[in-house]
């Protein structure tokens, strides 16, 4: 297939300042000021992204990794039954997958950047709220807000970056990559001492997130303000751009929507039940926790190196094949001596769940127009969280009802087959409007 021209779609274009038309140029065409105004203009405004796509990613995941480390003490205070404590740990990929959807409409309604900074907003509200919840229904409503604004800024980040840096999609999707497993980790290893040196209180623990939720709003506002300053641009970009594509008919969409699932099954799975393997292996509580966190740090820097070399590939699938092959190392050292090589198999697996920040590249590769991107990410990713909601009670029933982790840890590692298989397919040198 012939390359396609080197043109960028205007919905994909960096935002630039714009002047008047020129009295041969078409009704409300928007033509680029080159001036060092101008210039000094954009530089400002992709600073100003990148430092908001920073902030808005390490906010996507201490909701949820701060409550799971007080998850006991949270259910115990609110007299939460052990089957509501164990739906509270599915809500996240429930709520990822339904508000997701949303997300393409409110950002052809609004755009990207204002739906992001309601994003950040809600954040900040439900986890401002949380703290205050005197029982169950009021807490499970105020978590829920905040992972309304978790779903739809999953989404819209390979959105931005695609409108924003084009062309440096591996670059920056690395970037907020990293900024995200930083989140993560840092949130499920310093709650817990955190909340002990603030007092002991767990609505103090989960309180102190909303300040960090209020700073990643802040870089969002000026950018709302910049597009209501320029209607124009806006509107000619609209007009412009072609149809986005049924995702629903690409069978790359449906590959990427499988990967995606079948990764983030796994990195719930390693989340919700590693320490516990662990521990029933003879690994002291402490080491356990300390191994988990090993996991989790690992997707610091591989985050931002895997989709720097995934965009200079013509293909993924080698990088979906070697990921795949760690986790079926790791998986089968858990199997057969857990405790003998811990830091080993958690080191392979960290490796291994890296599959997320390839998944978020993948999503911004395979879709060559701005409104391409939006519908890809939103498919693959509601799809894909829907996927992954099973497997953590699937492991928990297994375990139960086999009374070991053989049986469970042999489904972790047969999901390794089909998440290589359709990560190869999803890795193909081809786009969405190709195949719609």
């Amino acid at each position: 297939m012939p390359d396609e021209p080197k043109t960028l779609d205007p919905a994909t274009r960096p935002a630039t300042t714009t002047v008047p038309a020129a009295t041969t140029a078409p009704p409300g065409a928007a033509v680029a000021d080159d001036s060092p105004a101008a210039g000094r203009t954009r530089s400002w405004t992709l600073g100003l992204v990148t430092v908001g796509l920073v902030l808005a990613a390490l906010n996507l995941r201490p909701a949820i990794t701060s409550l799971g480390a007080l998850l006991e003490e949270v259910s115990a205070d609110l007299h939460m039954s052990g089957t509501v404590a164990g739906v509270l740990t599915s809500v996240p990929p429930l709520c990822f997958a339904i508000f997701g959807i949303t997300a393409p409409r409110l950002a052809r309604r609004f755009g990207p950047a204002v739906v992001v900074c309601a994003g950040m907003a809600a954040i900040f509200a439900g986890l401002v709220l949380r703290p205050f919840a005197g029982g169950t229904a009021g807490f499970l409503a105020a978590s829920a807000l905040a992972l309304m604004g978790i779903a739809v800024s999953n989404v819209l980040m390979p959105v931005i970056v695609k409108r924003y840096f084009p062309d440096r999609i591996g670059t920056m999707t690395g970037l907020y990559s990293m900024a995200l497993a930083l989140g993560t980790s840092v949130a499920a290893a310093a709650t817990v001492p955190m909340t002990a040196a603030l007092g002991g209180d767990w609505r103090t623990g989960l309180g102190v997130w909303a300040a960090v939720a209020a700073l990643a709003v802040l870089p969002w506002i000026p950018l709302v303000r910049d597009r209501d300053r320029a209607p124009e641009q806006t509107r000619t970009a609209t007009a412009t751009e072609a149809p986005a594509p049924r995702v629903t008919r690409s069978r790359t969409a449906w590959a990427l929507g499988c990967f995606f699932g079948l990764q983030a099954t796994g990195a719930y799975i390693t989340m919700g039940w590693m320490p516990q393997i662990f521990r029933d292996a003879g690994v002291p509580a402490s080491t356990a926790g300390v191994l988990l966190a090993v996991t989790m740090v690992m997707g610091v820097p591989l985050a931002f190196v895997i989709p720097r070399l995934a965009t200079r590939m013509k293909t993924q699938g080698p990088i979906v094949v070697a990921l795949g092959l760690c986790g079926l190392g790791g998986y089968t050292g858990l199997f057969l001596a857990p405790a003998a090589g811990a830091w080993v198999w958690v080191v392979l697996l960290g490796v291994s769940n890296c599959a997320f920040p390839l998944a978020l590249t993948m999503i911004g590769m395979r879709s060559r127009t701005g409104a391409g991107v939006v519908r890809l990410s939103a498919f693959a990713q509601s799809v894909g969280y829907l996927i992954s909601i099973p497997g953590p009670l699937l492991v928990g029933v297994l375990y139960q009802h086999s009374g070991g982790w053989g049986l469970p840890i042999a489904l972790m590692g047969g999901l390794m087959i089909p998440q290589m298989i359709v990560g190869t397919l999803a890795g193909r040198d081809r786009t969405v409007e190709d195949e719609c």
